[in-house]
């Protein structure tokens, strides 16, 4: 543990020399450097998925190392998660398969949202690349894993009866080009 007169960077010194000032408030105003810079919302959740996903392979038995890993193990990641789902998701044999707003309540499993399936792969994808992994060989990226994301989202569509549209782009047209494309 370090003294406090040390924690302001002035030492033990009683003097007040306007170098010691100065050395005093440029560093309380920069950051320590015993504190690691803030993540952002998005980096923590990338940082801890991704540990959850080493941790996951880990627990296979026999353990996996990560390098031995593809899509199959992502897969069966992501049908492991459906245990920890907050989203009811009906089945065909269910009386409200299909409706919006179900009228009461049934035994129909809870699993997870594929849109945050969706977003926790690309957030995988990426921190496989930033942790040393090729992107010729992510296993996130498989066309497999695009193709179960998909068939998820429709089925979970057609299960609460909430047909999915995707969302348009806006496009952004300079005010440059648009007066020469009318030109023409």
């Amino acid at each position: 543990m370090m003294p406090n007169a040390l924690v302001g960077g002035q030492g033990s010194s009683s003097s007040t020399s306007s170098s010691a000032s100065v050395s005093a408030s440029a560093s309380a105003s920069a950051p320590t450097d015993h504190q690691p810079p803030q993540l952002s919302r998005y980096e923590s959740q990338k940082r801890r998925d991704w540990n959850t996903f080493g941790q996951y392979l880990r627990n296979l038995r026999p353990p996996l190392a990560l390098s031995q890993c593809n899509y199959n193990h992502v897969l069966d990641f992501m049908r492991y998660l459906d245990q920890f789902g907050k989203t009811k998701v009906h089945t065909q044999g269910c009386m409200f398969f299909g409706q919006p707003d179900p009228a009461g309540p049934c035994t129909c499993p809870l699993k997870q949202a594929w849109g945050s399936l969706d977003a926790l792969i690309g957030r995988l994808r990426a921190a496989y690349e930033e942790n040393g992994g090729a992107s010729e060989t992510n296993p996130f990226a498989n066309g497999a894993i695009r193709i179960y994301l998909r068939e998820l989202r429709d089925s979970q569509a057609k299960a609460r009866g909430i047909p999915y549209k995707k969302k348009k782009k806006k496009r952004k047209v300079s005010e440059g080009m648009s007066s020469n494309f009318h030109q023409i």
